[in-house]
């Protein structure tokens, strides 16, 4: 992040914290339940916002080297993205053009090409259909006819990312709006893998990320965790077209009063949140990356899929930076896992119940405003 912006973020927060004040919008809004009830909203939200635009799979470093894999099966479509031998990052369908098996499972090291599991059929990294065992069987069958399917891919800023239906939008450059220097700053490309962590929610995608846009619920909710760490019903939330950034200031923030501009740091007493829309949430702390994939289950308004992908800066080799990072992704998850998503199957629970015909957002939750209203003018719908 330029220092530039760090420093107007900065002086917005610095503002609030002394006045006791926060970003706001003008009016309170209404939500309609069916909004994460409806089956009907729940399909034209598949097909609009995660069919039809290009999705992120991962980060550039999950495919280092030539040969590098991984997988997605999150969008009703078998995905696998390999780096070929040249170092370009490549999207195709996970399916052999034989009987249609799926070439690859999870992530790993392919090397110079996959194989079939099934009949042995061989496709080198540019898919390419090099190899069929018993050759003489398949009279007719043009090798060159017969390679893997490709789906576009952009890899951007250290993030890969997919249109897995090329017939509903072949585009794969997400819309960042605003944010590319940004997201070129952080040097995603060079940070390591750590963890994954994945989980079923019965709540509604919405819902899920919901819980990470706004702060008024943290010295509640969150008192024996972050609740602590960060100041209470304080953000600055900024629109970046489709997309958003909120600031939530950590309580040592307070030190950058007594230094001169050009040292504050912001990353430093803050966390940084953006939301991707439609699903994809970037947590930038001090020194790691969080980012949060949350899928709908098709047909399911009130179930999600979420992915938590943990990334760090040098690969943990020594006891020492093990333990580190065990009781960063432990606050990360007591959090997450035991305190916001419980909720939000809890507020999944009562939608069905008749106690109120629509969820109210506070004039103090702007990025719930921006994220919200965005995914309803998505699919032809209003707050």
């Amino acid at each position: 992040m330029l220092q530039s912006t760090q420093i107007a973020l900065s002086k917005r927060l610095l503002a609030h914290l002394d006045a006791k004040t926060t970003d706001t919008v003008d009016a309170i809004a209404h939500n309609p339940v069916d909004a994460f009830t409806c089956t009907d909203r729940l399909e034209r939200e598949w097909k609009q916002l995660f069919l039809g635009m290009p999705q992120y799979v991962g980060l550039s470093c999950l495919i280092r080297e030539p040969g590098d894999f991984l997988t997605n099966d999150d969008l009703g479509v078998p995905i696998l993205v390999t780096r070929d031998v040249d170092g370009r990052a490549r999207a195709y369908l996970n399916v052999c053009r034989h009987r249609g098996a799926r070439l690859a499972e999870g992530c790993g090291k392919a090397g110079r090409g996959f194989t079939c599991p099934y009949h042995g059929w061989t496709y080198d990294t540019h898919g390419h259909l090099i190899g069929i065992p018993d050759r003489r069987n398949f009279t007719g069958v043009e090798q060159a006819l017969y390679g893997l399917t490709e789906l576009p891919l952009e890899e951007r800023h250290g993030m890969l990312w997919v249109a897995p239906r090329p017939e509903i939008s072949a585009d794969p450059s997400p819309n960042l709006e605003g944010l590319d220097e940004e997201f070129m700053s952080f040097g995603f490309a060079d940070y390591h893998h750590h963890d994954t962590r994945v989980g079923h929610w019965k709540m509604n995608w919405k819902i899920a990320i919901d819980t990470f846009l706004e702060p008024y619920h943290f010295p509640i909710l969150h008192k024996n965790t972050v609740g602590p760490i960060f100041f209470p019903n304080l953000c600055v939330v900024d629109g970046f077209g489709q997309n958003l950034r909120e600031i939530f200031p950590r309580r040592g923030i307070v030190e950058m009063h007594d230094q001169a501009e050009t040292e504050w740091d912001l990353v430093k007493h803050s966390a940084v949140v953006y939301q991707l829309f439609p699903n994809i949430v970037v947590v930038v702390q001090i020194d790691h990356y969080e980012i949060w994939r949350i899928y709908p289950v098709e047909g399911k308004p009130d179930e999600c899929k979420v992915y938590l992908e943990f990334y760090i800066p040098e690969p943990a080799t020594s006891e020492k930076a093990v333990e580190h990072w065990r009781r960063n992704l432990d606050l990360v998850l007591r959090t997450v896992e035991t305190e916001d998503f419980p909720a939000g199957e809890g507020i999944q629970s009562g939608m069905r119940s008749g106690a109120q015909d629509h969820i109210v957002y506070g004039m103090n939750e702007p990025a719930l405003h921006h994220f919200e209203k965005t995914a309803a003018r998505a699919v032809g719908a209003t707050l």
